[in-house]
């Protein structure tokens, strides 16, 4: 018996991309629907599960046969992919067609993410504060421990990976970021990014204004670098 197709409510595509997936050439679907409530959050449309659907799945695989051979990978975005139940098959029929597949996540689904992992090559995870702070960011009770439990899943996965957090002066002091730091590299983190807040997208207008106050990069580097083995600041 066929698998049955994968039914996923897409709230975007963007065709070709060089920076959504290290090295590669990739396409990436943005998935509708977030739980959490980051006020600094750039896709704040793709938010609502009901929010508009902009293509269905069924015309983001059309699109994907016609670019075999011209793309390397399929990155799935959001919005929060893993609150989608058709995220697994969505994987797997993109991997039938030769692609390596991406996602972006911010572990929000634990238990999804490591349903999906085997299905997977690369992951971008979004960490937003120490894991005690995480309801100040994210508005969700419990979210802390939720992503935790997620990073934990994809480093004992073996798949690569990318830990990134984004730096606002409102949400996050400098101590705070570094006693992050810290505490990912104690969990066996060794690729970490530290993002500069932008404004495109933010819909606070307090948030966007306050993100441009200044921070000390360069500090940061030096207390943070040495504890990975791979850092870098992301600029705006």
């Amino acid at each position: 018996m066929l698998p049955k197709p994968a039914s996923l409510q897409v709230g975007g595509l963007t065709p070709l991309t060089t920076t959504d997936f290290p090295g590669l050439l990739a396409a990436v679907v943005f998935c509708q629907g977030c739980p959490w409530q980051c006020g600094y959050c750039h896709n704040p449309h793709l938010i609502p599960r009901g929010g508009e659907a902009t293509r269905n799945w069924a015309e983001v695989m059309a699109f994907l046969h016609r670019r075999q051979g011209l793309l390397d990978a399929v990155v799935f975005s959001g919005g929060e992919p893993t609150l989608q139940s058709g995220l697994a098959d969505a994987c797997r029929e993109a991997r039938e067609l030769g692609f390596k597949i991406g996602l972006h996540t911010a572990g929000t689904y634990p238990e999804r993410l490591a349903e999906i992992l085997p299905s997977l090559d690369w992951v971008g995870m979004d960490i937003k504060a120490p894991f005690a702070d995480y309801d100040r960011t994210t508005g969700v009770p419990g979210s802390g421990e939720r992503a935790r439990e997620s990073l934990l899943h994809l480093l004992d996965s073996g798949v690569d990976y990318e830990i990134r957090t984004t730096l606002h002066p409102d949400l996050m002091s400098e101590e705070s970021i570094v006693a992050l730091a810290r505490e990912l590299a104690a969990l066996g983190v060794r690729h970490f990014v530290l993002q500069q807040f932008r404004a495109q997208g933010c819909a606070d207008p307090v948030l966007c204004q306050a993100g441009s106050r200044d921070i000390s990069w360069a500090a940061l580097r030096e207390e943070i670098e040495p504890q990975f083995q791979h850092f870098s600041i992301r600029s705006a």
